[in-house]
């Protein structure tokens, strides 16, 4: 769970920003995607290879420049 405490000092904008920093290396927003609804093993499967397959040719795009 994110938690930021008020700064002496501190605008709430500038702890608002941390705050979402925070949730955002956290992965809190994706993991709520995630379980947001079902997904089928078959599906799910799916998605990662879709997901491998774009990191591989990303990953070879940037090899050959």
């Amino acid at each position: 769970m994110a938690e930021v405490r008020l700064q002496e000092g501190e605008s709430l904008e500038n702890a608002l920003r941390r705050f979402k920093r925070k949730v955002q290396q956290e992965d809190i927003i994706k993991e709520v995607k995630r379980h947001s609804f079902y997904l089928k093993p078959g599906e799910k499967m799916r998605i990662k290879q879709a997901l491998a397959r774009k990191r591989n040719r990303k990953k070879a795009r940037r090899e050959g420049e």
